[in-house]
């Protein structure tokens, strides 16, 4: 499909003797870091803080392409520049957004997390289903999906994307949740673990659960001075799902 859009979900891990260099040189590295973090013009880059939350991270990039080699020469940047330098990737996940087989009409609480205003939280994780949930009849998978929608829709508050992995990743699903409500964020994951989908679940770890900040926040966080670099622009138009 020509008109295909790629989600990249890059858990970043800091070197520690980083931590350690002259507050000039973690000055510098940080803030060319910054300048190319958002410099591929067809690529939304959003950030998040993961520090101290996830054993091994402390970035989370959260981004838009349209290709995979947009999505790679974006990360190639970054990771050959300054702070780039002293990271390692901790995680990464790519899949692609495509219309949704169960959901005929998504409402804005099923459309991408990639317009509008930022919340406060992301939690990304990758998701895998059995072999069984494959063979079922589709009438079957969509009552079991009708299910999982219905107990969604009751949580307002809490955006979702769904994005395809096959055969371009380990997992079969990207699965990202943006919400300024943590606390019923845990009430959907706790409603949902009891319905029947729960039993085709193989993998649905790491969750890298992260707060959105821009670059320069993240950076004074880490101990150097934060560039005066804002977070990537609004998407003007919804990618479908």
């Amino acid at each position: 499909m020509t008109d295909a859009r790629y989600v990249h979900a890059l858990a970043l891990r800091v070197d520690p003797a980083w931590r350690r260099l002259p507050q000039a040189e973690r000055d510098a590295s940080g803030a060319a870091f910054a300048g190319v973090l958002d410099g591929e013009p067809s690529v939304v880059t959003h950030t998040y803080s993961m520090i101290g939350l996830q054993p091994g991270a402390e970035i989370l990039v959260w981004r838009l392409g349209p290709s995979l080699e947009a999505l790679e020469e974006a990360a190639a940047a970054a990771l050959r520049t300054g702070l780039g330098t002293w990271l390692t990737v901790h995680e990464s996940l790519v899949g692609a957004i495509q219309p949704s087989q169960y959901v005929k009409s998504p409402t804005q609480q099923e459309q991408s997390l990639f317009e509008g205003e930022r919340s406060a939280y992301l939690v990304v994780y990758p998701f895998t289903k059995s072999t069984d949930w494959y063979l079922l009849g589709r009438d079957a998978r969509q009552g079991i999906m009708n299910e999982h929608m219905r107990i969604g829709h009751k949580y307002p508050q809490v955006r979702q994307l769904l994005a395809n992995s096959f055969g371009l990743d380990d997992q079969d699903f990207i699965v990202a949740y943006e919400t300024d409500d943590l606390p019923g964020f845990v009430e959907l994951v706790r409603e949902l673990r009891g319905t029947d989908g729960r039993r085709s679940t193989v993998r649905d770890t790491p969750i890298l659960t992260a707060v959105h900040r821009p670059i320069g926040e993240i950076l004074r966080l880490l101990g150097a001075a934060g560039a005066a670099v804002p977070d990537a622009r609004p998407l003007a138009a919804s990618a479908p799902r």
